[in-house]
C-alpha cells in the first residue's frame, strides 16, 4: 500500500519538482504558457472529457451537489474562523473554499484510480472553477461584473461540451482526438507551472500559511463526513469526494487576490504552504481511499 501510494504522489510532486529547479536556473516568463494553458488546454481537456458518449450527466448530480456543499461549507468554517481570530476574512476565506482540483485534483485523481476517474474529477474542477470566479469574486469585490465570466474559455467548454453530451451529438473522431490530444498537455503543465510559482514567494506570512494549511483540509473533510450521512455516492465518487476534500488551496487564488488587490502576498504564502503541507495530507487520505 505504502508503495502504491508514493507511486502516485511521486509523478505530482516529481513534475512540481522539475518546474520549481527550472525556474530556478533560468527564471522563465510563464505568463504565456499559464495563458495558453487555461484558454487552450484546459478548454480541450475539459469539452473533451464532458461531450464523450460514456460520459452521463446524470451520474454526476449527487457528487456535484456534495461538491458545491463542501466548498460552501468550507468557507462557513474559515469565516468563523477568521472571525475568533480576528483574521481577514477576504484574504483568509477564499483560499480555504477554493481547492487545487486542478494543479492537484485532477492528477491525483487519475493516477489514484486511472482514466474512469476523469469525468468526476473534470465535473469537480468545473463546479470550483464556476463558484470561484462568481461567490469567489463576489467576496473579493461587491463590484465584480459576472458577465465577463461567462467569456472565460474553461466555462464556455465545460457548457459547450455538456451541451453536446445532452443532445448526443457525435462528433467526428477526428476532432475528438485533436481535443483529446490538447487536452493531454494540461495537466502536466498545471503541475510544472505550479513548481514554478514557487520561486520567489514571500513566505513571511508563515502563521498564517500554517494555519491554512491545517483549516483547509480539515473544514473541508469535516463537511465531507456530515454531507455523507444525507447523500449516497457510489463508491468511485465517495473515494474523490474524500480527497477533493482534503486538497490544499488553489493557486487561483493568488491570481484572484492580485486581480482584487488583496493582500496578494499573504494569499501566495497561505496558498503555497497549504500545498507543501499537503504532502502529509494527500498520503493519509489516499490510504483510506486505495
Amino acid at each position: 500500500m505504502i508503495y502504491q501510494i508514493f507511486g502516485i504522489i511521486f509523478p505530482v510532486v516529481a513534475i512540481v519538482i522539475v518546474g520549481y529547479l527550472y525556474a530556478g536556473k533560468f527564471q522563465p516568463n510563464m505568463e504565456t504558457a499559464n495563458s495558453i494553458n487555461m484558454n487552450i488546454f484546459l478548454p480541450a481537456l475539459m469539452f473533451s472529457v464532458l461531450a464523450k458518449e460514456s460520459f452521463q450527466i446524470h451520474n454526476y448530480q449527487a457528487l456535484a451537489i456534495s461538491g458545491v456543499a463542501v466548498i460552501l461549507g468550507s468557507g462557513l468554517i474559515a469565516w468563523a474562523v477568521a472571525r475568533i481570530l480576528n483574521i481577514n476574512i477576504k484574504t483568509f476565506v477564499p483560499p480555504m473554499m477554493f481547492n487545487n482540483t486542478g494543479n492537484v485534483g485532477l492528477p491525483i485523481a487519475v493516477l489514484a484510480f486511472g482514466e474512469i476517474a476523469l469525468g468526476a474529477a473534470v465535473v469537480l474542477f468545473a463546479i470550483e472553477m464556476v463558484l470561484h470566479f462568481t461567490f469567489g469574486a463576489y467576496i473579493l469585490s461587491k463590484n465584480t461584473n459576472f458577465i465577463s465570466i461567462f467569456k472565460s474559455p474553461i466555462l464556455i467548454a465545460t457548457l459547450l461540451g455538456l451541451l453536446i453530451n445532452l443532445i448526443d451529438f457525435q462528433l467526428w473522431k477526428p476532432m475528438t482526438q485533436m481535443l483529446e490530444l490538447l487536452g493531454d498537455a494540461a495537466i502536466p503543465l498545471l503541475l510544472f507551472t505550479m513548481g514554478t510559482r514557487l520561486i520567489g514567494v514571500d513566505y513571511s506570512a508563515w502563521k498564517l500559511g500554517a494555519l491554512g494549511a491545517i483549516i483547509c483540509p480539515l473544514s473541508g473533510l469535516i463537511v465531507m463526513l456530515v454531507i455523507i450521512q444525507f447523500i449516497t455516492l457510489e463508491h468511485l465518487h465517495y473515494q474523490q469526494l474524500i480527497l477533493f476534500a482534503v486538497l490544499p488551496p488553489a493557486v487561483l487564488n493568488h491570481m484572484m487576490a492580485e486581480k482584487y488587490h488583496q493582500q496578494p502576498e499573504t494569499v501566495a504564502s497561505i496558498v503555497m504552504i497549504g500545498n507543501v503541507g499537503s504532502l502529509m495530507v494527500l498520503p493519509i487520505a489516499l490510504y483510506f481511499v486505495l
